[in-house]
């Protein structure tokens, strides 16, 4: 049903699994996604160890040290580590996903087709093999030093051709390297045999020349279009990689260039010390020999091959776009379990260490329920600013009545020496109804016998308090005489300062 995710997806931390691309004797390789805040997300591959390796920790050291060595090398020819995720039992090692088909099923379509590589081809694809391979042999660790990675599993398989053009190295699961956390066990073979050299079969030292051995099997394969060792028996493998190849690829293929052909059997000596000592070196010879073929024909080369498994791989990966989105449109907002992109983040996956936050578990077992976001975090953005602003504002007002009302309280006594009626500091601030009536004077009897009220009766209609009825009996303010009126004219009066100061009587 639309909106719904698909029940195969996994959530792990910030990432969703998908289907499964790639599996190994180790681990699967799911395509996956990255999801961020704000909407962000990108398509990666997730290396994940088979859930009952997860629980041997010498596999488990295995696969931190493949993404530990792997995140030392930087260049365009190696598929670059991201992440390592502990989570839920789970081992994953995040990393680039490239858009390509692995060159051992370009070479298998080939075989059925009775095709061979093109040699301008080859030698893009090797080359950026070499200097890919040339990038890890280099690497250093945090201080400098060297740490003398050997891939020791450099195989068709392990060589990804991307749909731009671009030859990438993946898998150092069983890198060899100086300081590795995990030792191989005594006696154990790493890698495939077809690609080993003969000093790794005899579990010999290795340097880099075995990468190089490695390396000139896989160009003897794609310009031969057949495996150098076809045998089944691993025994009779073994010997004749003791042996060394007899055959040159122009044997079989005769549009092989004899350069072309002297490099590839100068990297396939027994003997190491007849090989190119590195494989910057041989990519050279390589370029040299046969001038490669640019990204943008690889590219159309790759279309060619294998245009219809790219399609489809597009499709899921638009599939797995849509269903990532609905993993997070489908949750309400309040739910908690998987935050939008506005809440304040997305939990990350929980570190070696055992930081980071640790979601709750489903029933299914699935990490996908974390805490729902605070209720500040869904208030209006407007309203902490503008209630900040009204606090503010009256902050100010009151601040300055109260500087006022010091300021007419300290120039009373100045005020009266100006006018002679108006009464003390005290008085002015004493409540109205307390003040007594003043009497009538005689010249402001006739006065109310002219308006027929007697002294004691009622203010005029103009001297009553606003919403006050006349003859209502309630008056707050003292009958105004006109003495009193007359000194109201006007009603206020300026001390030394220049302050003005309104007259207590004519409030």
């Amino acid at each position: 049903m639309a909106g719904e995710p698909d029940a195969g997806a996994r959530i792990l931390g910030r990432y969703a699994l998908f289907a499964q691309i790639a599996a190994g004797g180790m681990a699967a390789v799911h395509l996956g996604r990255l999801l961020g805040q704000a909407g962000f997300a990108r398509t990666v591959a997730i290396k994940r160890l088979h859930p009952y390796l997860a629980e041997d920790p010498e596999f488990v050291s295995m696969l931190l040290d493949e993404a530990r060595l792997a995140a030392r090398i930087r260049h365009p020819n190696v598929v670059s580590t991201l992440d390592v995720v502990a989570l839920d039992g789970e081992m994953l090692v995040v990393m680039e996903y490239v858009h390509g088909e692995s060159l051992g099923k370009l070479l298998g379509r080939l075989r059925k087709q009775g095709a061979v590589v093109p040699v301008a081809i080859a030698s893009s694809i090797m080359s950026g093999v070499l200097y890919g391979l040339h990038a890890a042999h280099e690497a250093k660790d945090e201080s400098g030093h060297a740490l003398d990675i050997i891939h020791r599993d450099v195989s068709p398989q392990n060589v990804i051709v991307g749909a731009d053009g671009v030859a990438r190295v993946v898998d150092f699961g069983v890198a060899k390297a100086a300081g590795r956390l995990q030792e191989t066990r005594e006696g154990q073979l790493k890698g495939k045999i077809r690609y080993m050299a003969p000093e790794q079969l005899k579990r010999g030292d290795v340097d880099r020349t075995a990468d190089v051995y490695a390396a000139s099997v896989v160009l003897w394969e794609c310009l031969a279009g057949r495996r150098l060792f076809d045998d089944e028996n691993e025994w009779k493998i073994a010997d004749a990689i003791a042996h060394g190849a007899s055959a040159a690829p122009s044997e079989l293929v005769p549009a092989v260039p004899a350069a072309l052909d002297a490099i590839v059997m100068k990297g396939l000596s027994p003997d190491r010390s007849h090989r190119f000592q590195t494989a910057f070196e041989m990519a050279a010879a390589l370029e040299d020999a046969v001038p490669p073929a640019t990204a943008r024909q690889v590219a159309a080369w790759i279309e060619a091959v294998a245009g219809d498994g790219l399609l489809a791989r597009a499709a899921t990966l638009a599939a797995v776009e849509e269903q990532s989105r609905e993993l997070v449109d489908a949750t309400p907002a309040n739910s908690g379990s998987w935050p939008r992109a506005s809440a304040a983040s997305l939990p990350g996956p929980t570190s070696i260490s055992g930081e980071g936050s640790e979601p709750s578990r489903t029933a299914a077992g699935t990490a996908k329920s974390y805490l729902p976001a605070s209720p500040a975090a869904s208030a209006p953005r407007w309203s902490l600013p503008l209630i900040t602003a009204l606090v503010a504002l009256a902050v100010v007002v009151i601040g300055l009545g109260a500087f006022g009302l010091t300021r007419s309280s300290r120039s009373a006594p100045a005020a009266s020496s100006a006018v002679s009626a108006a009464p003390t500091a005290p008085a002015l601030l004493a409540p109205k109804a307390s003040a007594p009536p003043e009497p009538a004077t005689s010249a402001s009897a006739p006065a109310l016998a002219e308006s027929g009220k007697s002294a004691d009766g009622p203010a005029p209609k103009d001297n009553l308090p606003s919403g006050t009825a006349q003859g209502s009996g309630k008056v707050g303010r003292r009958p105004r005489t006109k003495a009193g009126a007359a000194s109201c004219d006007p009603p206020f009066s300026f001390d030394s300062n220049g302050v003005k100061h309104f007259k207590p009587e004519c409030l």
